[in-house]
């Protein structure tokens, strides 16, 4: 970790690419397989995860303990921070946040956290965007409303093979997984105000990566200085293809990173995602301190 007086905290969900370590410390979330847990993306990949759905094991997931967070809080402290912001996914989706919540209250330090009303890299472009604002001498403030503008300015599309794992697990409704299915459709899902929702119903798998790849490349038309991640699960050449189509399209680097495995197990395997993402400053005062790269 780099010695600045704000560092940035997160959660494994950030589905973030291998690297990223050095610039923020992140909390893992757990998954347990047939009643043994594992520490995702430690102990278990969301390729492990889609193997032991398709084995028919039962995969359940779980929050952090405000002990993990407070272990993170201290250990930031102890590397030197003044202060913290803590950035986390959706809390309609996890109670990670309220752990972390629960954790700030006890912590060394003053802890200000993050609800980023967003999963996968919309929270790993916000905690980036954050710990680049915080690297660049930002008080907790800018280093907060950082992480914000650029979670509130992401949108995160995906399709998968079943709505079944996200039902089950509680992150869609019954009744559209329902709708989701109908006459063998393939669902494109999106994140919405925090929530996972069904926004557009295609026939076929060819037809919904292309409807995702237009998604995408009209996304990121529309603001000022886009980024691109594209995940998946077990499905490396794909997710390849689809970056590649993206990069020729809008002439952006697409970031290609496996979803986490607590991810993984609520989408289940054949998931296929793209996050547009607005690093631009939208009034954090960000790019006072610093021109943005």
């Amino acid at each position: 970790m780099t010695d600045h007086r704000v560092h940035v905290v997160t959660d494994s969900t950030a589905s973030l690419p291998p690297g990223t370590a050095e610039r923020l410390r992140s909390v893992p979330l757990h998954v347990v397989v047939d009643g043994e847990p594992h520490l995702e993306n430690v102990g278990l990949t969301a390729e492990d995860v889609a193997a032991h759905l398709q084995a028919g094991h039962r995969v359940t997931t779980s929050q952090p303990t405000p002990r993990a967070f407070g272990e993170a809080y201290a250990a930031a402290a102890a590397a030197g921070a003044r202060e913290i912001v803590s950035v986390h996914l959706s809390g309609e989706l996890s109670g990670t946040v309220h752990a972390a919540a629960l954790a700030a209250s006890d912590a060394p330090v003053p802890v200000r956290v993050v609800d980023s009303r967003t999963v996968a890299m919309g929270l790993g472009f916000a905690a980036r965007a954050a710990a680049d604002a915080a690297a660049a001498g930002a008080p907790t403030d800018v280093v907060a409303r950082r992480a914000i503008e650029v979670a509130d300015a992401s949108r995160a599309v995906f399709l998968v093979d079943s709505l079944d794992h996200l039902r089950r697990g509680g992150r869609l409704s019954a009744a559209a997984a329902a709708l989701g299915t109908v006459l063998g459709v393939r669902p494109l899902l999106a994140v919405r105000e925090g929530r996972i929702e069904v926004v557009q119903k295609v026939r076929t798998r060819t037809a919904a990566v292309e409807r995702l790849t237009t998604v995408a490349v009209d996304s990121a038309g529309r603001r000022t200085r886009p980024a691109l991640a594209v995940h998946h699960v077990g499905d490396d050449d794909g997710a390849h293809r689809l970056a590649a189509e993206l990069t020729d399209r809008t002439g952006l680097d697409a970031v290609v990173t496996p979803v986490s495995a607590v991810l993984g197990a609520h989408v289940g395997p054949g998931v296929l995602a793209v996050v547009v993402a607005d690093l631009a400053d939208r009034g954090s005062g960000v790019a006072d301190l610093v021109p943005l790269r």
